[in-house]
Formats: structure tokens, sequence, C-alpha cells
């Protein structure tokens, strides 16, 4: 192949009608007073796409455009061009093919790339425009720290020979950021952020290390290595974490902040004595994520809208329930961001703080010095807010304290562990919260699971199996013969699973006038028929089936989160 052409990417776009003479002269001026190119200003104000300027380029210089959300890469492949220079002529080796190797670039102009490129690929070099965000996303999940990890725990087992360490000592020495326990660690996280993991596990077995992954719900092994080098590893992350390094009998929570590739991480440790030594698991927070946003997480538009206009209520209680990890949480917050406005005051009780939100008064609870829900309750009703977020109703008196704030003028958020919205109101009774509180102070119930989302770069039909055409009879009767359902084959971008991110299923209970009188019933079951006559049939397992029909995840998924109730 030819050496490309430099081409004025200006001209390119006005050739092609995707900017007007206007919109490329304010580029040029921009471009001279903050020095950034001339696409990113023309794509981020909204002039063209990254899309539309990568086919432009295609189409100027005669060569392919892949879009690498559907490309298959071959990590092997990708690895032959190191990733430092990967990154700096943002540029991706695609496939092998004999004689030369295709590679994509997101400026294909750039000749002292290309000639570079060509050199340290040691052969000729065909060239395809690639999108710069979709190639700077392939990068991160392609050079993976699987084998730094690895080289790291071998070189911390071969520092620590048969001698005890002293790893306190990182703390205070300047200069230690290369030790092998620092280095190995770092590596974990930047992994760990790179794959999307939400927790990381790190567990002594009788004769290894295990480092587990939690991405999208479901736990992935990392790497193994060799048990002595656990102890650093747990010492290190006390200090981290202001723990009690000397305490290794009794289990530890703290939290610490850290920044891995420009994105601020906020990682809340527990540790916990086990058979074989300390195991630790770390759940890590993006601050960097911005706001969160109800319209994000995937409630249906009906329930969506009742939701927000219950939350504007002045008062009443609203309950999130569902299993540890099913988004209860994020609704939460992301109902406070919608209220936190300059006239109201929000205040929240939580154990621990997961996000940190500006403008709102957030108490971490501790038990050590009997710092409980119901205590900070108590002292935030007399900080006279307009809203309450309490983390969990947790026991009898902080469900009547909440309660009593919900009667009172205020509108209190919180979270229950239940299966299904309609038993909710039964599992407050059954913690001997007074019949007459229940009826009056809830507003509604919503009740969450996660589903994870098929992978768009690799979904494709599916044939249903026979148990699985048989539970979606109940809700499609005969028309599950003529349904299309898709399930995720396995590719680079999912890491071989199939599935990649997670959305919600939800369902919503109302307390309308019916469903209050029904409170009162002695009977449960008369209050059960109430509550499923006002949801109308908008369960769990429906908008579960919906999102399966709308190819957004697998039937099998579907069946998983509605048994978890259904059980």
């Amino acid at each position: 192949m030819p050496r490309p052409k430099t081409i004025r990417l200006g001209e390119v776009l006005i050739q092609q009608s995707l900017v007007t003479e206007e919109q490329l002269a304010f580029a040029i001026a921009e471009q001279k007073r903050s020095g950034r190119k001339i696409g990113r200003i023309c794509v981020e104000n909204g002039f063209v796409t990254e899309d539309g300027i990568s086919r432009a380029l295609a189409k100027q210089l005669d060569i392919p455009y892949i879009n690498l959300k559907y490309y298959n890469v071959n990590p092997t492949v990708v690895r032959l061009l190191p990733e430092t220079q990967a990154r700096r002529f943002r540029a991706i080796a695609l496939e092998d093919r004999g004689t030369s190797f295709l590679v994509g670039m997101a400026n294909p102009t750039d000749l002292s790339a290309y000639d570079e490129i060509s050199r340290l690929m040691k052969n000729t070099i065909e060239l395809a425009v690639v999108n710069e965000d979709e190639l700077l996303q392939t990068i991160d999940r392609i050079y993976r720290r699987t084998d730094e990890i690895t080289d790291f725990a071998r070189e911390l087992e071969q520092d620590m020979g048969d001698a005890v360490m002293d790893f306190g000592g990182l703390e205070i020495n300047p200069g230690q950021e290369e030790a092998p326990v620092v280095k190995l660690l770092q590596s974990v996280f930047e992994d760990a952020t790179q794959v999307r993991a939400s927790d990381i596990h790190i567990e002594p077995q009788e004769s290894k290390l295990q480092i587990r992954f939690r991405i999208d719900g479901v736990l992935h092994l990392q790497t193994e290595a060799d048990m002595k080098i656990a102890p650093a590893l747990a010492l290190r992350l006390k200090l981290m974490s202001a723990l009690d390094i000397s305490e290794k009998r009794l289990p530890q929570d703290g939290r610490f902040v850290m920044k891995v590739k420009q994105q601020q991480i906020d990682v809340r440790i527990s540790t916990m004595p086990t058979q074989y030594g300390e195991s630790v698991v770390m759940r890590l927070l993006n601050q960097s994520g911005g706001a969160l946003n109800l319209d994000a997480i995937g409630m249906p538009p009906n329930i969506l809208e009742r939701f927000r206009a219950i939350i504007r209520r002045p008062n009443g209680l609203v309950l999130v329930t569902g299993p540890t990890g099913s988004g209860k949480t994020t609704t939460l917050y992301g109902a406070l961001a919608e209220l936190n406005t300059p006239e109201r005051k929000l205040i929240t009780v939580e154990d621990p703080v997961e996000y940190r939100l500006p403008g709102i008064n957030q108490v971490q609870i501790n038990d050590k010095i009997e710092l409980s829900f119901a205590r900070v309750l108590r002292s935030a009703l007399r900080q006279d807010p307009d809203v309450v977020l309490v983390g969990e109703m947790r026991d009898q008196e902080t469900a009547q304290i909440g309660m009593r704030a919900a009667m009172t003028g205020h509108l209190v958020l919180s979270t229950l562990h239940t299966n299904d919205a309609a038993s909710t109101p039964i599992r407050l009774l059954d913690m001997g919260v007074p019949r007459y509180m229940v009826a009056t102070s809830i507003q509604a119930v919503m009740a969450q699971r996660l589903v994870r989302v098929i992978c768009e770069s690799c979904s494709t039909d599916y044939p249903l199996k026979p148990n699985e055409s048989q539970w979606l009879k109940a809700e499609l009767k005969d028309a599950v013969a003529t349904t299309k359902f898709f399930y995720g084959r396995g590719c680079t971008h999912c890491n071989g699973t199939g599935y990649r991110g997670r959305t919600g299923a939800y369902e919503m209970l109302e307390m309308t006038e019916a469903v209050t009188d029904a409170t009162n019933h002695a009977d449960p079951s008369h209050f059960l028929k109430a509550a499923q006559a006002q949801m109308a049939g908008e369960t769990l397992r429906r908008h579960a089936v919906a999102l399966a029909i709308a190819g957004k995840t697998t039937v099998s998924e579907a069946m998983r989160i509605s048994n978890q109730f259904e059980d």
C-alpha cells in the first residue's frame, strides 16, 4: 500500500458537506486559541460526529472504515504493537495478512506515525480508519494487565523470600513507589478499572492467593499467586485505609480514595479473618462518573413518570426494595439528584456513604460510637430537613422514626430487603411497625433487580430451549413461537461472556386508597390481592420479559431475576 498523503481535515469536511464554512471558521479560530485538534472541536460543538469524520477520511483516502464496536479483534495481533505506541499514535493492529498488517488509525494522514508503526511491525502496513473513542476503549480492553500482575506477584514473592517483611514502612518511607507490593496493587486497580469491575476480591486459599473481579454482577478469576504474599497485600491495604494493622482476628471496614487514569475512585474496603488468612474485598465507586440520572437506569417510561410525581410530593415514605447489589442506592441517589435544589434541605443517613453528592448533608453511621440509624435520624429531624434518605430500615425503631417523619411533613426515602413490592408493607408489619403507620405513611414501593445486557458487538438470534419456551408462555401465550430472542456469542468486547453492562428491571406499587384500606385487614392475602390489582400485571417478571423481547437481555437472565423472587 502506498504511503498516505497529507490532507486537511477541514477541507475534507467542507467537500463532503459535513460542516459549513462558518462552522469551520469557528473551529479554526478555536484551534488557534486552544491548540486542540479541529476534528475534536467540531465533534464537541455538535457540528459533526466522530463517526462522520472517520467515514469522511476513509472516503477521501480511499481506504476502509472499520467500526471497532462490531469488529472482533484478535488480542494476539493487537499486542504486536506495544501499548505505549498504540496510545501515542492512536493506532491498533487488526490483522496479520502474511505479507502485511492491517492497522486501524484515528488519523491515517499522520505520516510520522505511519513510518514509525511500519518500523515497529517490521512489515508493510495497510491502513484503515477507526473511530478514536472506540479505539481507546479497545486499547483499554485488550492491553489488560494480567501478565503484569502475575509478574509483580512473582517479584513480590521473590522479594519476600522466607523472611518476614514490614510493609508498614511503605506508608512513611519516600521513594517506595517501586516496591513490588505497590506496583502489584496499582496494576490490579488499573486492570479492574479498565474492565469496569465493581469489586476486587483478594482471597487466601490453602495453597494459593486468589484475586477475582466482579464484572456485571459475576465474579471472574483475575490471577492466582503464592500464598506468602497475602499478608503483605492485606497490610498495605490496611495502611491505605487507616485500619488497625495489628488486628488480624476481627473484621474491619474502611475506605480510601485513589486516582486511576484520571478517574477518582472511592474504595470501600472490608477485611475478614478466614481459615487461611485475611480475606479483603474492595468495592470500587467511580466518583468521576458525573451526576446519577433516573433517565439512565432503565426504568420503564410509565413507571418513571409515576415515580417522579411521587418523589415530588411534600411528604410520605418511598421505599426501594431488592437484594444486595440490585441497584437500590443508584435509584435513590438518582431521586436525590432531581430533588437537590437550593429551596430544599436534604439529609442522608447512610452506612456507608457510597457517593458524595454536593449540596446534600450526608451522615456516616458508626456503630462503634453508638451513632446508629435511629440516633442520627432523630437528630436529622431537628435539622429542619425537607427530604431525608435513610440508607436502610434495618429494625423496628428506625422504621418507626422514619414513618413518623413521613407523617409529619417530610419526604423520606429508604430501602428494605424484600423480594417484591407487594410483600414490603407486610414485612414492615412483621417487624412490629403499627398497622396505621404502614397504611398512612407509605406512598409507593419500588422493587428492582439488575439484569445483564447482551453485548452489542456479538448479539445474534437465539433458538429457545424447551424450558425457556414453556416459561415464556405464561406471559406471551402463543406469541412465543413468532417472537425473536437474542444472546451474545462472546467476543473480545465482552471478554467472551456475551454480556456487557447491566440495566434494571422494575415494578412499583402505589399505595392508592384501595391498597391502603386493604392494609388494615388482618388477613395478608387480602392486601396482596389488592396490591396485585393495583400493579395490573406490571411486575418484575413482565419487565424482564419485555427486555428479552427488545433484545436487551437473554431469556435465561430474565428467568434468573424472576426466579429470585418467585421462589
